[in-house]
């Protein structure tokens, strides 16, 4: 009978030894002539992910000079007094009370006018995009295309067509096409300056704005409705909807949330930086009694009229604050 060797049991190795057995058996990186590498664990993780980074590294370094710092700027002279000739003495938190405390006009007129203006062009502006996108999506490809760049082309030429088409129709003589129109009807008896009063400008700027407002966020929720596949819609109707509508609400919408989301984002974005409209159409800034006044052309009142740029600072921090504000609200609505 042959008697079994019992197991050499072996004492359980230290750290230290487990460490050096580790690298006993795991392969060394060596050079050329045979020296071990220095960094060999940095060298995998370059081979295996440093081209993405090295991609992203412009994109992070544009991110940061030109996003980053200026706000970070705008944050710090929001908390001084500073006229770009002397240099900024901090004063604490007093344009913040200034502007909500004392500054009559931002209170009486461009918080007011920035809150109507961004109700009726924001979910307005994106209603009518989303609308327009689903009826071409509903065309043949060639005329979808055509009808897809005449939207889209008002955004691309905006400063343009409000000088020479915008301006040329609500022109305050005779000559300009809306007065001559309703002078002919016998309507009017004298023309009306639409830019110069307070009680058209506003309504002229969200006209305006809604004829503009085709941009990005409208071609992303067209690529977005053409991409829902087919077949959902047939899966809908067996199991009870009967309408479009039905369809939009319960297919359509939450099958294209990213885009949805991107669309409200831009929108809420293009609402609030669509201050030159009015300076524009009315031809100064501020705006005839303050009419068609918002914030951005408060901002740039203060900032480059007025020279202070610590207050104009702390209005585009509460600028700022707003459209982080609806931003979150959207994406608590269409985020995944």
């Amino acid at each position: 009978m042959v008697e079994q060797e019992s197991p050499q049991i072996f004492p359980a190795a230290t750290g230290a030894q487990a460490q050096a057995e580790l690298r006993r058996v795991r392969p060394v990186e060596r050079d050329e002539v045979g020296e071990p590498r220095p960094f060999p664990r940095l060298r995998q993780w370059l081979n295996r992910e440093g081209s993405a980074y090295a991609f992203l590294s412009m994109y992070a370094v544009l991110f940061i000079v030109f996003i980053v710092v200026p706000v970070v700027v705008a944050i710090g002279l929001s908390f001084t007094f500073f006229d770009t000739i002397q240099p900024p003495t901090f004063n604490g938190l007093r344009n913040y009370i200034v502007l909500l405390t004392q500054d009559d006009i931002f209170m009486r007129y461009v918080l007011p006018n920035t809150i109507k203006f961004a109700v009726l062009v924001g979910p307005g502006g994106y209603v009518l995009a989303f609308m327009l996108a689903w009826i071409l999506a509903q065309l043949p490809k060639k005329p979808r295309t055509v009808l897809a760049l005449i939207l889209y082309s008002p955004s691309m030429t905006t400063g343009v067509a409000m000088a020479v088409v915008w301006k040329t129709l609500f022109s305050g003589d005779q000559n300009g096409y809306l007065n001559s129109f309703l002078m002919g009807l016998n309507i009017i008896q004298e023309p009306i300056q639409w830019l110069q009063s307070p009680d058209y400008l506003m309504t002229i700027m969200i006209v305006v704005t809604l004829w503009s407002s085709m941009g990005i966020g409208f071609l992303a929720m067209l690529a977005g409705i053409l991409e829902i596949n087919p077949e959902l819609y047939e899966v809908g109707a067996l199991d009870g909807i009967s309408n479009r509508f039905q369809e939009i609400v319960h297919i359509t919408i939450p099958s294209m949330k990213p885009q949805m989301l991107f669309g409200a984002v831009m929108a809420i974005v293009g609402t609030f930086q669509a201050g030159a409209i009015g300076v524009t159409l009315s031809g100064g800034n501020p705006t005839p009694q303050y009419a068609g006044q918002l914030i951005v052309n408060h901002i740039e009142d203060f900032g480059f009229l007025r020279y202070e740029m610590g207050y104009a600072a702390a209005v585009s921090v509460v600028l700022l604050l707003m459209v982080l504000f609806f931003a979150r609200v959207a994406n608590r609505l269409f985020g995944s």
